[in-house]
C-alpha cells in the first residue's frame, strides 16, 4: 500500500494542488493528512475541500483547532492571529462543521497519526529534541508514527540514534510541511511511505509561490506571509 501523509497545508492551494499532482502521478493508494489544514494562507476553504474528498484520514492541528476554540490564537504570532481572525470570517459553515468533527489523533495497524505528537496530541507540543522525542515513543505501539507542526522534516528511530528510515527500528517521522516549509527550503514537503517495500521517502517539489504569494496580498493578509514562503522560514 503506497500512502501520502501530507501535514501543514496552511490554506496553500497552489503547494496543495502540487502535491497532489504528485501523489496522484505515484499512483497512491491513500492520503492521509495530519492537520493544520487553514491559517497563513489565502485558500481555506478550497485547501478544505480538496482535502476532504481526497483524504482516507484528515486530523485536527492547532491552526484547524483556533477557528473553534479563538482562545488558541493568543499563543499565535501577530500575522497568524490576523489570518486566523480572517479565516473565521471567510469560512463555509459546512466548513467549520468539518473541522469540529475532525479527531486530534488516529491509529492504524501500522502507523500512529497525530498533527504535533502522539503524547497529549491536544496540546500542541513541539517534538524539537530527542527528550521529547524520547517521550514520543511512549504514547504509541505501531512501527510508525506520522507527525506534523514543526514544518520541518525529520526522521527519528526509538533508539535516539538512527535519523534515516530503515526497517527493524519504531520510527517517528515528522513529514514536513507542504504549505509553509521552515527548514530554509522553500520547496513543499510530505511523505511517501510504501508499506509492501517499507520504504519512506521525503518528497520536495516547486509550486508556485507567485500565486500563493499574490492570494496572500489580495485578500489583505499580512505580506509578511507570503514573503515568507520564498524563504521557506
Amino acid at each position: 500500500m503506497r500512502i501520502a501523509v501530507i501535514s501543514d497545508i496552511h490554506s496553500n492551494l497552489q503547494a496543495l494542488q502540487a502535491a497532489f499532482s504528485i501523489i496522484d502521478a505515484a499512483h497512491t493508494d491513500a492520503v492521509y493528512c495530519l492537520g493544520d489544514i487553514v491559517g497563513y494562507g489565502a485558500s481555506p476553504n478550497e485547501c478544505l475541500d480538496l482535502v476532504r474528498s481526497r483524504s482516507s484520514i484528515v486530523l485536527r492541528g492547532n491552526h484547524d483547532h483556533a477557528i473553534i476554540d479563538p482562545e488558541l490564537t493568543k499563543t499565535f504570532s501577530k500575522p497568524g492571529r490576523k489570518a486566523s481572525e480572517w479565516t473565521r470570517k471567510h469560512i463555509t459553515p459546512k466548513n467549520l462543521e468539518y473541522l469540529t468533527s475532525l479527531p486530534f489523533r488516529a491509529d492504524t495497524e501500522i502507523c500512529t497519526l497525530a498533527h504535533s505528537s502522539p503524547l497529549g496530541p491536544e496540546e500542541w507540543r513541539y517534538v524539537v529534541s530527542l527528550d521529547i522525542a524520547q517521550d514520543q515513543f511512549t504514547a504509541f505501539t505501531a512501527p510508525l508514527c506520522f507527525i506534523g507542526h514543526t514544518h520541518i522534516p525529520v526522521v527519528c528511530g526509538e533508539d535516539l540514534r538512527t535519523f534515516t528510515f530503515r526497517r527493524g527500528i519504531r520510527m517517528l517521522i515528522n513529514v514536513g510541511s507542504v504549505g509553509q516549509p521552515r527548514d530554509g527550503n522553500p520547496q513543499l514537503s510530505f511523505g511517501m511511505f510504501n508499506s509492501e517495500t517499507w520504504e519512506y521517502t521525503n518528497v520536495r517539489s516547486d509550486y508556485d509561490i507567485d500565486g500563493a504569494a499574490k492570494a496572500i496580498k489580495d485578500a489583505g493578509l499580512p505580506t509578511v506571509l507570503g514573503k515568507r514562503l520564498y524563504e521557506g522560514a
